[in-house]
């Protein structure tokens, strides 16, 4: 393996060379913490207590977001607290293959595969609760992409401890990280596939991801400070999108497949970004409408808000119309962590914040369609209690 030989770090920090391989004390405490459901006080204050609150806003739209291991209970007082005057809502948790249930109906995101354009895809869907009753199918479905989707985490891990030794040479490279960081990395994340496999069965289901490493390394800030953290952070996320690039989507379900099942239940679609895989905008799949503009994707908000507008006005007689939403992606787990380890993009985020909707510029091709958000919430609200 060819390794850049330079081992300095940002700020001339180098990675440490003699530093405990074995699991210590410290470690299962980080490991318990960064795995737990359970929120201190001081978490579930950072929860319920914004920093904004938006008094003015009167229609409340979130079908895009994700509860992670924080109670709806306490998502909702947050959500209150922010829109203290919203009159008309729709909140609907999303949970990466994870159905879960909020007042009159659930949602989840799937992951799929669509091997027309060969790319895994996701969809939003949602579901008025009675009309889980017979979803027994839909849920094996979830449960199976569910593990699969997990087992990336152990992907990634392997990738590391075996270690595949083309992966880290490249990611060495791209990232300018020498031998005492692989080292130093590869030592952590052995400790991780041991803690793993010492608290087999009594780990969350919802912790088997790979934010686990992220989460983990970010512990190691007070003891390696914040200069060699991020450096490490750097080379981790190299070596993992060359793991995402080689995890095969033939055992993801087809989107044509997912979607069937999903109307079978009378559940209502909704495809997010779709600027990350346009050709499903090309696929012509049987859904309610597209996100948009989300936090990640908004580059390309008003063209597809324009592309939308004249594939409406030329649906045959009969045909609903393709609706328009904005999604905040918000991921609640992010909110419970310190705040000077938390990634301010995400943490930024809030369920129902979509200042999209107030754009001057996106404004103008929502009136082209005579479409506002108060008037989606119901429509979509109908279509899936109808």
């Amino acid at each position: 393996m060819h390794l850049i030989e330079n081992n300095n770090l940002i700020g001339g920090s180098k990675a440490p060379e003699n530093i405990p391989e074995e699991v210590t004390e410290d470690d299962e405490a980080i490991f318990s913490r960064i795995t737990s459901i359970e929120l201190n006080p001081e978490q579930q204050e950072r929860i319920t207590s914004p920093s904004a609150t938006y008094p003015l806003e009167k229609s409340l739209l979130g079908i895009h977001w994700h509860p992670e291991s924080v109670p709806l209970e306490l998502i909702l007082r947050r959500v209150s607290e922010m829109f203290p005057r919203a009159c008309e809502s729709l909140l609907i948790p999303t949970q990466h293959n994870v159905l879960m249930s909020c007042n009159e109906f659930s949602g989840v995101e799937v992951d799929c595969y669509s091997s027309g354009f060969n790319q895994k895809v996701q969809l939003l869907i949602h579901f008025k609760n009675e009309n889980l009753a017979h979803a027994d199918v839909f849920k094996s479905m979830l449960r199976h992409t569910f593990k699969y989707r997990s087992s990336q985490l152990f992907d990634y891990i392997h990738a590391i401890t075996s270690p595949n030794e083309e992966w880290i040479s490249k990611a060495a490279e791209d990232t300018g990280s020498g031998q005492s960081m692989v080292h130093f990395v590869q030592i952590i994340v052995k400790k991780i596939k041991t803690l793993l496999d010492r608290h087999a069965g009594d780990i969350p289901e919802d912790a088997l991801k790979n934010k686990l490493i992220r989460n983990f390394f970010d512990e190691y800030r007070p003891v390696y400070g914040d200069r060699l953290i991020n450096r490490a952070q750097l080379y981790l996320t190299a070596i993992k999108q060359i793991v995402k690039s080689h995890f095969s989507n033939q055992y993801f379900y087809e989107t044509a497949e997912v979607i069937e099942e999903a109307r079978s239940l009378n559940a209502g679609i909704v495809i997010p970004h779709p600027e990350q895989f346009w050709p499903i905008l090309l696929a012509n799949y049987d859904v309610d409408g597209y996100e948009v503009w989300n936090p990640q994707s908004r580059r390309y908000t008003e063209f597809l808000i324009s592309v939308l507008n004249e594939n409406n006005k030329n649906r045959r007689p009969g045909q609903k119309q393709l609706l328009i939403f904005m999604g905040d992606d918000t991921h609640m787990s992010e909110k419970i962590k310190p705040p000077g380890i938390q990634d301010p993009a995400k943490a930024g985020r809030e369920i129902g914040l979509q200042p999209a909707w107030n754009d001057f510029s996106v404004c103008k091709q929502l009136i082209c369609g005579n479409i506002d958000k108060a008037g989606v919430i119901l429509e979509y609200r109908n279509r899936l209690l109808g």
